[in-house]
């Protein structure tokens, strides 16, 4: 199980590799929306948390 998962992880880094070195601006694309994904729930957070104090 340890060498599948060895495995799944050396894929994920030639695939994320290649799409970076074939399509640059595409995968720029994709870090932008992950990082607008992670900044959305980070505010949603902060006003569940500010409407939970009150």
């Amino acid at each position: 199980m340890a060498q599948a998962k060895k495995i799944a992880l050396y894929m994920l880094i030639v695939f994320v590799l290649y799409t970076i070195i074939k399509t640059p601006a595409r995968a720029a694309d994709l870090v932008q929306v992950g990082f607008e994904g992670i900044s959305d729930a980070a505010t949603s957070v902060g006003e569940f948390m500010t409407e939970l104090t009150n």
